[in-house]
């Protein structure tokens, strides 16, 4: 059985601890539609992470959410510009249809491995869970790898939300309702806040919602089983690393909350996890510290499903269950006075662009109509096409 304190053997890669084992079919218990899924990206060539360029993996990140996720209209969004330790930090805020003032508020920070996503991809997920629990969102564009440090990431996604906490009031939420919240490395970010806020002495979130987080960097909490690693992939990994843990030790606590040496008096946590997902023993694990260290915890595991379900709603009613889940812990979060809430709070108006009645209406046509399938095919096979051309040049040119 897997120790989950065992470290990575040094200078061996994650992928070839898992290559080791010989068992390499598909988990047990793996959903019907996660597989016809993961058929799909292997049937029409799907390009591997593991090949891809940054921009490359980037750009087909976006495109897989943008036919797999629901779009839906929310009342108002706009976009802000916060103020960072050493530089601005963009944020997307999401007022929804539903609910009334005061609000909770759910400050969201995307996955993407340090490296990948933005506010784009993080679109879909926020006005998801801004119209299926009544609060605002507020969507954040930390700096990425490798092109920053992933402490520069760290410290803005720390700046944004301590930035919501003190507008709470004026973004219409309640000051003592205030929760951050991702996924992956999102996740791990929301967790890291949760840290940070306690050991600065600064407003502290209500809850912390983690989906699949990886709380140790050094990924030696993770199931090194091969068939666990759907989508994720050993491979992939080592490809995250190499991007954005050049000049930084990743058992450090600064990048892996697991590891720090407190994990009390910190916001209660709602913590989900994807049963055929490497990082799933990892937040497992999360979860038993901060129940340890007396942090009440919502634990709930989503049996056969993959790393980044959560973000397709669209073919996945597992990721619908789990959205509702989050809507839920959000909605309960008490009212009450609590740190989030002190006298660093303020009601002055932050300065955001709404967009207008105009720009929303372009938005949406423009959202329909990128999805209609014809249009979806035609990009899907471009982009596929493009991916062999890359993957041909690369094989013959140097031989040349």
């Amino acid at each position: 059985m897997h120790r989950p304190d065992r470290a990575v053997p040094p200078r061996q890669t994650l992928a070839s601890l898992s290559a080791r084992r010989p068992d390499r079919g598909a988990p047990p218990g793996l959903d019907w539609r996660a597989w016809s899924f993961l058929e799909w990206l292997r049937v029409v060539g799907w390009p591997k992470l593991a090949d891809s360029s940054v921009a490359q993996a980037r750009a087909d990140l976006r495109q897989l959410l943008s036919i797999t996720s629901l779009w839906h209209p929310v009342c108002r969004v706009g976009d802000a510009n916060v103020a960072g330790r050493d530089a601005g930090v963009p944020v997307r805020v999401y007022v929804p249809f539903t609910g009334r003032e005061p609000r909770p508020l759910l400050v969201w920070f995307h996955g993407g491995g340090f490296v990948l996503g933005d506010l784009t991809i993080a679109d879909p997920t926020c006005r998801a869970l801004a119209n299926r629990s009544g609060a605002v969102v507020v969507s954040v564009d930390y700096r990425l790898a490798p092109e920053h440090s992933i402490l520069d990431g760290i410290d803005d996604a720390y700046a944004a939300a301590q930035w919501a906490m003190r507008h709470a009031a004026a973004l219409g939420c309640d000051p003592s309702r205030v929760a951050v919240g991702g996924e992956s490395a999102g996740a791990t970010l929301a967790a890291l806040v949760a840290q940070c806020c306690r050991d600065n002495g600064d407003p502290m979130p209500a809850l912390q919602v983690l989906v699949y987080p990886c709380t140790d960097c050094t990924m030696a909490l993770c199931d090194p089983h091969p068939p666990t690693a759907q989508l994720l992939t050993w491979e992939g990994c080592d490809w995250f690393a190499g991007h954005c843990f050049v000049n930084v030790d990743r058992a450090d606590p600064r990048v892996s909350p697991y590891r720090a040496a407190d994990h009390s008096r910190l916001p209660r946590a709602l913590v989900i996890t994807a049963g055929c997902d490497l990082l799933c023993l990892d937040g497992e694990a999360y979860a038993r510290r901060l129940r340890q260290a007396g942090v009440h915890v919502d634990l709930k595991r989503y049996e056969g499903q993959i790393h980044g379900f959560f973000m397709m709603d669209m073919i996945f009613p597992a990721a619908r269950r789990a959205q509702r889940r989050v809507a839920s812990a959000l909605a309960a979060m008490p009212t009450g006075r609590n740190a989030a809430a002190g006298e660093t709070a303020t009601a002055t108006t932050p300065s955001i662009a709404w967009a207008g009645p105009e720009q929303r209406a372009v938005s949406a046509w423009k959202e329909l109509w990128s999805r209609l399938p014809p249009l979806v095919a035609v990009r899907v096979g471009r982009s596929l096409l493009e991916s062999k051309l890359r993957r041909l040049r690369q094989r013959w040119l140097p031989s040349n």
